[in-house]
């Protein structure tokens, strides 16, 4: 039986999983001499140490000041204790309560790169090479607390040489769960290829070199590759994938990247962040790329290799790639090996393919930089599942299941002072993202042990996310928030803020597609009065009829009708033969009965189509669009240059106050008739409704004593619309808020409920 002897023991709360804390912990005890141990329980990490006071001083002072660069320490308490005598040690993981403490996936280190490429190193060319540093995390967890049993890699035992390096707290491999070598972890081999004996790598990139599209297993799911400089490969994978326009990401070494897009200091960190997410970056004239990457657009996603097995193929085929989602249209990305050789099988010539099981799927996230900091568009492989810190003062809220919305659906789980933001799971209109959408519930909520007290939703009765947490809800007995749309949006952009409950309203401009509002309509271009418990609308864009219902948001061109109808008149719209061209063939009467008549012509506030109207004004917009953002993002590529902002009229008499667009358009087609270049007008309509909403804001600022404006919709996604308006704002001295980590568009509206839900609760 030890001994024990007077010491203390320290619970470090945070991101202390997966991280390396441990071997850390080990290292550093020793160093300073300490005798003790620590081990994992649950979400945070249990130390017990024993040793002269000094040194247990500097030991706490060094948790938070050495820590490794991927732990995030949020709290270390001390406490007295009695701890065994003997040299400190490492034991066994305890059980715990499970929260949110597991960190995303971790692109390849430098130190497993150049390992890689030594034709000395035992895991050269291995890839599925990692260390404490890198390597998959989230793809691979089963269970918490995280060891190597709780893991995909449970079926891989270690070979003496890792076990060795394992168990060696020397080593940069010291009790890295994921680690393997060529003798003992994950294999990988080529399947559609009649070439036998050949390196899977080598064979592979040979076929992509030739014009052939692969099936390629990654960390958190399959991609569909392709040469980018291969203009037959490319039209090849859009008319398989029935993907027409839709920009796909490029995945290429830092250097090619350098001769693709102007890449910033901030954008080139960025790109070589752990999390190496899809960035997009302004593309040069002159790249060597096929136009049908990116069409009609001034950026390019690009993301770096960021395993060992990407690194190694890009470096083989010495080309970029396109790397985009292993899927068929609209549907979620492949992550189980039957379903690609099934559902891809029609698209792709040979599959890349590995037999380390992927426990969850995990797109690319999506990130720009934009208005001095890198916003997220897309939350997945290497953010999720990365909590956000709550404001100061909601200690003390219950737990809250929040379950988002119908578009870029994510769920989002409260624990505490902390907030869980899953990754991207798709639109739920898609049958088989809803049943993604579902499993993905049920994991996230058994993996981190969540057992909410609030269920929050959507105000919308429609949206399959809004039935699955009714339901939920009426099963275990829990309360139910609805929380309106906008109000989501904006609640997230305050509380990724740090605003505080105590700080009270701010103003709040929601600009997006759609959703429902307070009134039962649809609303999307809005100013509110916001705190978190509840919001009131004071301003909106003036609404339209949208005639066909869905259909307008799918056909620009109605939109177009509408708005061109109401600023004009139908008559001046007929007998200008410049605008009357643009609906020729249209079933104008019918429209306009329905419209005059409200059948199946809903009024919306929409901004996500005001800026198809003015797409499809200036032909830069699809009769049909072939997907969501399609026109909008065409008029921010136009846009260029400064322009004078076309004007919008204020009434100020109605409630809620009308932001009318109608002389937009007025000036709008003076301008084409004066044969203004679409590249002017474009930019003088981002001026225009950036200079407007900004003024309205201020307005309504003014009147309710506020300084504070927060912004967020997925039209906020836009770059030029958004430093235009923060510049205005900050021009009229009030602060913006502006998301960053949480996406602006419905990807953070899970994130918004959950926040308002807990103030609600809170009281």
């Amino acid at each position: 039986m030890s001994t024990e002897v007077a010491g203390e023991e320290i619970e470090v709360s945070g991101i202390v999983q997966g991280v390396g804390f441990r071997p850390f912990v080990y290292r550093l005890a020793r160093r300073l001499e300490l005798g003790g141990d620590v081990r994992n329980a649950g979400d945070r990490v249990i130390i017990r140490i024993a040793g002269p006071a000094s040194a247990r001083d500097a030991f706490a002072a060094a948790l938070g000041n050495e820590a490794p660069v991927l732990a995030r320490v949020e709290q270390v308490t001390r406490r007295p204790a009695l701890v065994s005598e003997g040299a400190f040690r490492i034991v066994e993981s305890g059980a715990g309560t499970v929260s949110v403490g597991v960190v995303p996936d971790v692109a390849t280190c430098p130190a497993c790169r150049a390992e890689i490429a030594d034709p000395k190193a035992r895991r050269f060319r291995y890839a599925f090479t990692n260390c404490t540093d890198c390597g998959p995390r989230f793809s691979i967890v089963t269970g918490l607390p995280y060891d190597r049993p709780a893991t995909t890699m449970a079926g891989f035992p270690l070979c003496p040489a890792c076990r060795a390096e394992y168990d060696d707290p020397a080593d940069r491999r010291f009790h890295a769960q994921p680690i393997a070598c060529p003798d003992c972890g994950p294999k990988l081999w080529l399947e559609g290829d009649d070439a036998t004996g050949a390196d899977p790598i080598e064979r592979a990139a040979a076929l992509l070199r030739a014009g052939q599209i692969l099936a390629i297993k990654g960390v958190g799911g399959f991609h569909i590759a392709c040469d980018a400089t291969n203009a037959d490969a490319v039209a090849l994978l859009r008319t398989r994938k029935h993907r027409p326009t839709k920009p796909l990401a490029v995945m290429a070494d830092l250097a090619t990247a350098h001769a693709l897009c102007v890449i910033s200091s901030e954008e080139a960190a960025a790109l070589l962040h752990p999390s190496a997410p899809i960035l997009l970056l302004p593309l040069k004239s002159d790249a060597p790329l096929v136009p049908g990457i990116a069409p009609g657009q001034r950026h390019l996603g690009v993301m770096l290799p960021y395993t060992p097995l990407h690194h190694l193929l890009v470096a083989a085929v010495g080309r970029p790639l396109v790397m985009t989602s292993g899927n068929r249209s609209s549907e979620p990305q492949i992550f189980r090996d039957d379903e690609a050789r099934d559902r891809l099988a029609g698209i792709v010539g040979a599959f890349l393919m590995h037999d380390r099981p992927i426990a969850r799927r995990l797109d690319d996230s999506v990130a720009r930089h934009v208005a001095g900091r890198l916003r997220i568009m897309r939350r997945g492989r290497g953010l999720a599942p990365m909590p956000l810190a709550l404001p100061a003062d909601f200690a003390g809220a219950p737990a809250v299941l929040a379950l988002g919305g119908e578009l870029k659906s994510a769920l989002c789980l409260t624990h505490g002072a902390r907030a869980l933001l899953s990754h991207h799971l798709g639109d739920l209109d898609e049958p088989a993202t809803g049943d993604a959408f579902e499993t993905a519930l049920v994991d996230y909520t058994a993996l981190f042990a969540h057992q909410p007290a609030v269920v929050a939703v959507d105000l919308h009765p429609d949206y399959r996310a809004t039935h699955l947490g009714e339901d939920l809800a009426a099963a275990r007995g829990l309360p139910l928030e609805r929380v309106q749309h906008h109000h989501a949006h904006i609640a997230a952009a305050m509380a990724e803020a740090g605003w505080r409950r105590a700080d009270g309203p701010v103003v709040g401009i929601a600009l997006d597609g759609l959703g429902l509002g307070e009134d039962r309509t649809a609303w999307g271009a809005e100013i509110l009065v916001c705190d978190y418990p509840a919001s009131r609308r004071v301003a909106r864009l003036s609404p339209i009829p949208l005639a066909g219902g869905d259909a307008a948001s799918r056909e620009p061109w109605r939109v177009l009708l509408a708005h061109l109808d109401r600023a004009l008149g139908p008559a001046t719209v007929d007998g200008d033969p410049r605008l009357a061209a643009l609906f020729a063939g249209k079933p104008l009467l019918t429209l306009r009965a329905m419209m005059d008549k409200g059948l199946n012509a809903p009024p919306a506030s929409s901004a996500g189509r005001l800026f198809d109207a003015v797409a499809a004004l200036l032909g830069l917009a699809p009769d049909r669009l072939s997907h969501e953002g399609e026109a909008a993002m065409a008029l921010e590529a136009a846009a260029e240059g400064d322009a004078p902002p076309y004007p919008f009229a204020l009434h100020a008499e109605a409630t809620p106050i009308e932001i009318d667009p109608a002389p937009l358009f007025k000036a709008l087609i003076a301008d084409l008739h004066a044969g203004r270049p679409p590249a002017a007008i474009a930019a003088a309509f981002h001026a225009g409704l950036a200079e407007t909403f900004a003024a309205a804001a201020a307005q309504v600022a003014a009147t309710e004593g506020l300084t504070a404006v927060a912004l967020s919709g997925g039209v906020f996604q836009n770059a030029r619309l958004l430093e235009e308006t923060v510049r205005r704002l900050e021009a009229r001295g009030l602060t913006p808020l502006v998301p960053a980590e949480v996406p602006a568009n419905d990807g953070g509206l899970a994130f918004g409920q959950a926040v308002v839900a807990a103030a609600r609760r809170l009281g």
